[in-house]
């Protein structure tokens, strides 16, 4: 595996790569990888593409009041683990790399930041697909694979790349879960024992409303109901937002007669979890 923090060592690599003709395919992360980013991983190699993984954890989408400095770090452990999963070229370049003078120039998304995540986490999405944009410049990918757990960020770059004419194919692979349904995240590590043991609510509530819908409820008033007094029931969690949204553009449904996405973000103590479930009718 190649390994380097420098955007131009990255460009001359995946230069020689297009010269023998090989596709790039980009897995971008955080890092403080899971079982979730090796699906990405395994995803990507199914397609015989040189798989570039980034890890960057990116300060512009990161509010004054979030986990910025806290969120977990170890890119020894995660080297090993991506070169174990097959991945050809690891890219984890500094902040002073990324972003050597202050940003003047960055990517809105409009109203898709203003609802789910970007209602409660101001220019969050703005930063998120500030970065990723560079990345692509960087890495100039045919392929990139994103986990849909963050299903609003999912949309939001599909939505940037088809309103920029962007050279690349998005991906989305599906959530991975632990055995009893909570999904994997970074951020589980920091839940205590018995939040540990709460959050699994989470899934647990979608499943039952996707159950609801399947059998002819109709209602998305109904089915938000249903998941908030579920997770207000059974947990300590303090709800940020449970919403079902239509499932390609987030828009407001109030009858459920398309595809649609159940979307929440539930805090445990000081640990911001978030989980969806789209639902096909």
């Amino acid at each position: 595996m190649k390994r380097t923090s420098l955007i131009s060592e990255l460009r001359e690599i995946i230069a020689q790569e297009k010269g023998r003709g090989r596709q790039i395919a980009l897995v971008p992360t955080m890092g403080y990888l899971h079982r979730g980013h090796l699906s990405l991983i395994e995803q990507a190699k199914q397609t015989g593409a040189f798989i570039v993984l980034s890890i960057f954890v990116n300060p512009l989408q990161f509010g004054p009041n979030e986990d910025y400095s806290r969120y977990p770090r170890d890119l020894e452990r995660d080297a090993r683990l991506v070169e174990e999963a097959g991945v050809d070229a690891l890219f984890h370049p500094t902040t002073e790399e990324m972003y050597p003078r202050p940003m003047v120039t960055y990517v809105e998304v409009g109203q898709l930041d203003s609802m789910l995540c970007g209602a409660n986490r101001p220019g969050h999405f703005r930063g998120v697909a500030t970065v990723v944009s560079k990345l692509f410049h960087i890495v100039q990918p045919d392929l990139a694979f994103f986990g849909q757990k963050d299903y609003q960020q999912y949309l939001i770059i599909q939505r940037m790349v088809s309103d920029l004419n962007l050279p690349v194919k998005v991906c989305p692979v599906s959530i991975v879960r632990e055995e009893d349904g909570l999904a994997l995240s970074s951020r589980n590590v920091f839940l205590t024992p018995e939040q540990r043991m709460e959050a699994v609510i989470l899934s647990k509530s979608l499943n039952e409303a996707e159950r609801l819908i399947q059998a002819g409820g109709q209602s998305t008033r109904e089915i938000e109901k249903l998941l908030r007094e579920r997770i207000t029931r059974e947990s300590q969690g303090v709800i940020d937002y449970v919403e079902v949204r239509d499932a390609e553009d987030l828009s407001e449904v109030t009858d459920i007669i398309r595809p649609v996405v159940m979307a929440l973000a539930v805090r445990f103590g000081s640990t911001r979890l978030i989980d969806n479930k789209v639902v096909e009718v």
